[in-house]
């Protein structure tokens, strides 16, 4: 099962740069427009402390995390979707991922082009939008108007998207993302098929310099989901000891000595709906990402289809309930190791193992 984060903005605001640091890919961050014409991909692990003291107390062989992937996607322009600056080919890297993550430039350098010459993340994310609007309206036309022909013929499903796309439209029209429509039950299945740019979720990736003083709860205050990363300051750590990395980190002042990246790499995470249940015994512990809301057979696919056309029961316990229980078996005599069925609902953490 793959998730992908594109990670998308105006040319020259520290995309490559993130995703060489994310991915320890060499990737070219050349100081010029559309430096990237095909995407980059790499995998990029989530980082998991329990992974590492499950590994300790089962006495491991290894450790196996689980990925997301991340995707560089070259730089937008105004009238992208109209084909400017290869425009067209862009947009349709960013319609394959499931989620995007958009840099915004933060930080004053002379030395490095601004494409609209001036720094201003509002106006910034407001060009990026627009054009990702104008996409979806293009697509929602196109998409409505054989809908409408479809619904003429009484077609429920061609009825509901008909109703789906109209209201898509109209908000569309007016400057809105479709991710501001309110979507009924019956529309859900409509709204995953019609799978429009402005209904992906979206973390914006402030690109800040080391100890930059910033205003970080009046900075872009309309937008929730975002996170301030100094990224060449971290692709600069990134080649030194952890150690090391924490003593600079303090020496730069910064909020905290554990990475930004890794909090990035969280925060999508999180933005995709995904969870994590763990496996752990002598040969691996290992961590497997599946769906929020997911059941334990759903779960068990993630390992093999087996695991969910067969399954009969999963044992089941909080991770940290077994670390405290010291052992398997002082975790069945209290009564912490549980048997679940085919409804139970897999939570973050679950240490799992099925029985097909």
């Amino acid at each position: 099962m793959g998730f992908s984060v594109g990670i998308v903005g105006l040319p020259n605001v520290g995309k490559s740069t993130l995703f060489k640091t994310l991915t320890k890919k060499e990737v070219d961050i050349s100081n010029y427009p559309f430096c990237t014409i095909d995407p980059n991909v790499g995998i990029v692990k989530v980082p998991d402390a329990r992974l590492e003291k499950l590994s300790v107390f089962s006495k491991s062989k290894k450790v196996v995390p689980t990925a997301i992937e991340f995707v560089d996607i070259a730089g937008l322009v105004k009238d992208a979707h109209k084909g400017e600056g290869l425009g067209n080919k862009f947009l349709a890297n960013i319609r394959e991922v499931d989620m995007i993550a958009h840099v915004v430039r933060g930080f004053e350098d002379g030395n490095i082009i601004h494409v609209s010459n001036k720094i201003d993340p509002k106006g910034d994310i407001e060009v990026i939008n627009l054009e990702l609007i104008l996409a979806d309206l293009e697509t929602v036309k196109k998409m409505l108007s054989r809908a409408e022909r479809d619904a003429k013929t009484g077609d429920k499903i061609a009825i509901i998207q008909k109703n789906l796309l109209t209201k898509y439209k109209n908000a569309l029209e007016k400057g809105n993302m479709a991710s501001s429509v309110t979507v009924e039950e019956t529309e859900k299945e409509a709204a995953r098929s019609i799978s429009l740019l402005t209904n992906k979720p979206v973390l914006f990736v402030v690109n800040v310099n080391e100890g930059q003083k910033i205003d970080k709860d009046n900075f872009l205050p309309d937008i929730k989901n975002k996170i301030f990363v100094p990224i060449k300051f971290e692709l600069d750590l990134a080649e030194l000891p952890d150690e090391e990395a924490k003593e600079f980190r303090k020496e730069a002042n910064m909020d905290k000595n554990i990475s930004s990246l890794d909090e990035l790499i969280t925060r999508c995470y999180d933005l995709l709906g995904l969870i994590t249940f763990l496996t752990t015994g002598e040969d691996e512990t290992r961590a497997w990402t599946i769906k929020k809301d997911s059941t334990a057979p759903q779960a068990g696919r993630a390992i093999h289809t087996d695991f969910e056309q067969k399954f009969i029961r999963a044992n089941v316990i909080n991770w940290q309930k077994l670390l405290e229980a010291g052992s398997e078996a002082s975790a069945v005599e209290k009564g912490l190791l549980r048997t679940e069925g085919k409804e139970y609902v897999v939570q973050d953490g679950d240490v799992i193992e099925f029985k097909i």
